[in-house]
């Protein structure tokens, strides 16, 4: 009887830490494994990640004051649209792959959007804040046409390096921050363009 209640309790305590596990991943990590799930045709759980990865990816567009919030909720309707079928088995892992290429761009967008909407000292000390968001652009970029995606990967490329000089201090980081908010203003607009 000792054994079953402890096996009981460790049963419990992994349900809860699971759960509490996946409210701490981003929208983005969710969404990505319900690529990989979905690519491995684990349609239960591919559904379950990309639901909780949606609910994420709505919360912290309500919650942001990026420009490019309102395509993110429009996108936001296009992934609810695909959680049944992808529980049925019926979403093809090409279709949600692109899905959330698109999403990773304008949620990295909207982040970068959501700084500058603070001004240029809203960048300082921000260097690995920018640079992540910079990250899942590029990481969306395979999705666009070739020109698009040449254009966005070569503003991408001098914005992370303008974005290293954001956590220094003084006039270097005024410096940095001054070319990075016109980098990154450029990026913004390019992915509300294209997408």
């Amino acid at each position: 009887m000792k054994n079953y209640i402890l096996s009981l309790a460790t049963v419990l305590c992994l349900l809860c830490t699971s759960g509490a596990y996946a409210q701490d991943l981003s929208a983005e990590t969710l969404l990505d494994q319900a690529v990989s799930l979905s690519k491995n045709g684990d349609e239960a759980e591919a559904a379950k990640a990309l639901a909780e990865g949606t609910t994420a990816l709505e919360n912290e567009a309500k919650s942001s004051g990026g420009d490019l919030k309102d395509k993110i909720l429009s996108k936001v309707g296009n992934l609810k649209s695909l959680t049944p079928l992808a529980s049925s088995g019926k979403l093809q892992t090409g279709v949600l792959a692109k899905a959330v290429s698109a999403v990773k761009m304008l949620l990295g967008a909207n982040r970068i959007s959501t700084l500058l909407g603070k001004g240029e000292s809203g960048l300082l000390g921000k260097a690995s804040s920018v640079t992540s968001s910079l990250g899942l652009i590029k990481a969306g970029t395979s999705i666009l046409g070739s020109d698009s995606q040449n254009q966005l990967n070569g503003l991408i490329s001098e914005a992370t390096k303008s974005a290293s000089g954001l956590d220094k201090k003084g006039t270097v980081g005024k410096l940095a921050a001054a070319a990075s908010s016109k980098q990154l203003g450029s990026i913004v607009k390019l992915v509300g363009s294209v997408l």
